[in-house]
């Protein structure tokens, strides 16, 4: 019976083993053209911020004309900029990859996240040079620190998931055996309604279990506590020629453009490990199949504190200010 099932089990795995040589070919190729790419976004970002500042320029004399097109622009601007690697990238990959959250709970963090970016730029912009009037040298002083504390953030979401992950590990694994004495009952039998205990996905109520509502603040705190850059730039620009509320919606319009890249990339993410767990039914059942979502909790916990750690310990204050290709 082995020698039959296994040879029908390696053909019903090979949508999985096509898939995982795909994203290989695919992870080599960026690797590869990693570079190139990186630095055509660049540049494309600095002719999109050559012209949004010609546009707002424009904007005091043409409102209607050059506000669109500087809503157009800017929405690209975001859309690219999300394209570079950063650290919200890696907390919500990393999360998404390794935790059963709904699609649409995915598309909710990813999108709060991007616009809680924006907002983030905008109202330290406004406290700090609209309300307090104080110089451009501690406005960028107090973005820093905004920085270092959304990667505070990143371990504190790591260490949080991974105590999470030891709690639910250790309700999973059984208990001590004890020594005990039943009488005989007839054998179990199975019938079409028998779920046997064998759950190879998920349920809802498990997913909503998996990612608790402080668990959704943390991940959106420490990905958008971070105030995006370019907005930062548009928004010094517009309030010294005068056109500050233009500014503030390029920035609304750029943190949109952020969040279709950053939910298409939480998509690809989410679709991709339940794609991945549904093809693994095809090889059967284990009793440590219970295991393997808090195992992969536990992962993603250790891989949040090490990035949360390495991005606190490279942060740097960008006095100079302009526009960094990062997220």
């Amino acid at each position: 019976m082995s020698l039959i099932s296994l040879p029908s089990r390696s053909r019903r795995l090979w949508p999985l083993w096509l898939m995982a040589a795909l994203l290989l070919l695919a992870g080599v190729l960026l690797w590869q053209y990693w570079s190139q790419i990186l630095l055509q976004s660049v540049l494309w970002q600095k002719v999109l911020n050559r012209e949004m500042t010609q546009l707002l320029q424009q904007v005091a004399e043409q409102p209607q004309q050059a506000g669109v097109t500087l809503m157009l622009f800017s929405l690209a601007y975001g859309v690219l900029h999300a394209l570079g690697p950063g650290h919200g990238k890696v907390v919500i990959t990393t999360f998404l990859a390794t935790h059963p959250a709904k699609l649409k709970t995915s598309m909710k963090l990813t999108l709060l996240a991007a616009l809680l970016q924006g907002g983030v730029a905008i109202g330290l912009v406004t406290l700090m040079l609209v309300v307090l009037q104080t110089s451009s040298r501690q406005m960028h002083l107090g973005s820093y620190w905004l920085e270092k504390g959304s990667y505070l953030l990143v371990v504190a979401l790591g260490v949080w998931v991974g105590w999470r992950a030891l709690r639910s590990l250790r309700q999973q694994l059984p208990p001590q055996p004890k020594l005990q004495i039943h009488a005989i009952r007839p054998t179990h039998q199975h019938d079409e309604h028998c779920g046997c205990g064998h759950a190879h996905l998920p349920s809802a109520a498990q997913m909503d279990q998996a990612v608790s509502a402080k668990t959704q603040a943390l991940v959106v705190f420490s990905m958008g506590l971070r105030p995006c850059s370019g907005a930062i730039m548009m928004l010094l620009f517009s309030k010294v020629i005068g056109v500050y509320v233009w500014g503030v919606a390029s920035a609304v319009a750029m943190a949109v453009g952020t969040a279709l890249t950053v939910s298409a990339l939480g998509l690809l993410v989410q679709r991709s490990r339940v794609l991945a767990q549904r093809l693994g039914q095809a090889g059967g059942s284990h009793p440590s199949a219970k295991l393997l979502v808090p195992l992969l909790a536990l992962l993603g916990s250790v891989l949040l504190i090490v990035a949360g750690v390495a991005l606190w310990q490279s942060a740097s204050p960008g006095i100079g200010g302009g526009i960094r290709p990062f997220l």
